[in-house]
């Protein structure tokens, strides 16, 4: 599918003007941003045959190195950077989007629909949401991937914190104890993956302003932009720190259960250790009035019987309130 942005005069300042092109049909010449989303070779060829340029297939975008993703080519800046996607499913995963930019067109190649997008066209689609250029448009799209990221972060951050308060104060039942924390070590699985993902993205963006602020045409680029840019890098660094500082906070939760698993193990084994103790003396007992020597005169005593059975009780429930005295129980 290709969608084409047109860049229109609104009372109050510019604003885009989306418009979907059928099969067949030709691109605008004044079209400001082309958005294909998973294109068919026919909508590469089309625009490459417009732009003089070369759309990168998924083959292309997947398989190229990281040292390959931003290059320049017949005046033509292209980026490819890894955006998060399907945060809210549960199941984020990394998606690569190209940006090619020409001196007067945008074009954004992706094989999937980042909510970022539809933030951007929402704002972007109103007078006075958009800047007039290719580079103030692509500034306005990343700094809205930035926002969604930051909102995602913020998230996946009160979620964070919701697991710490189950870690440490959480009452459970101790049947099921085991249950809840192999349930926290999910969510912690979870939430860190998805950390760790964000922070892949947030280098990704980060690489390619850099790239982008370091091959802008100082004649054509309006100094605004690039104190926006420079603002944008900032709270990309900031989103990365508290992306490390989340990542942090998720490896110490983790090591914190897996001290509670490891109590939890503990108290299992000690209450082995003490049913052992306790029944070792009555089977001590047991083991004495068992053996076959002719000469032993409990054998026929009348209460012989009565006798060995209550000091079984005796030496089994003896060590059960020594170790409760003790507090080791």
């Amino acid at each position: 599918m290709m969608i084409v942005q047109r860049l229109v005069s609104a009372g109050s300042g510019d604003k885009l003007e989306r418009h979907l092109i059928e099969p067949g049909e030709q691109l605008p010449a004044d079209a400001r941003w082309i958005d294909l989303l998973e294109p068919t070779r026919e909508e590469d060829r089309h625009v490459e045959e417009l732009l003089g340029i070369a759309v990168p297939t998924r083959d292309d975008m997947v398989g190229l190195e990281p040292s390959e993703l931003l290059w320049t080519e017949n005046r033509a800046r292209y980026m490819i950077a890894r955006l998060l996607v399907k945060p809210d499913a549960g199941e984020p995963e990394m998606a690569a989007v190209t940006f090619i930019l020409t001196d007067n067109t945008l074009v954004t190649v992706r094989y999937s629909e980042p909510k970022s997008f539809d933030m951007f066209l929402n704002r972007a689609t109103k007078p006075g949401g958009c800047g007039r250029t290719a580079e103030a448009l692509l500034a306005g799209l990343v700094e809205a991937i930035i926002n969604r990221a930051a909102d995602m972060l913020q998230e996946a951050g009160s979620q964070i914190d919701a697991v710490s308060e189950a870690v440490f104060r959480e009452t459970v039942r101790p049947g099921d104890r085991n249950a809840s924390l192999q349930r926290t070590l999910r969510l912690l699985g979870r939430h860190g993956d998805f950390v760790s993902k964000a922070r892949e993205s947030f280098v990704s963006l980060e690489r390619m302003l850099l790239f982008l602020s370091a091959n802008f045409d100082a004649d054509h680029v309006a100094p605004e932009l690039r104190e926006a840019i420079g603002t944008t890098l900032r709270d990309l660094q900031s989103l990365e720190e508290h992306a490390s500082f989340q990542s942090n906070k998720i490896q110490f939760l983790l090591d914190a259960t897996l001290g509670l698993v490891n109590l939890e193990q503990n108290n299992i084994i000690k209450l082995f250790s003490v049913m052992a103790v306790i029944f070792m003396p009555p089977t001590l007992v047991a083991s004495v009035y068992g053996m076959n020597f002719e000469h032993m005169p409990e054998l026929k005593w009348e209460y012989g019987y009565p006798m060995a059975l209550g000091m079984m009780v005796i030496v089994a429930v003896a060590p059960y309130f020594l170790f409760r005295w003790k507090n080791w129980l």
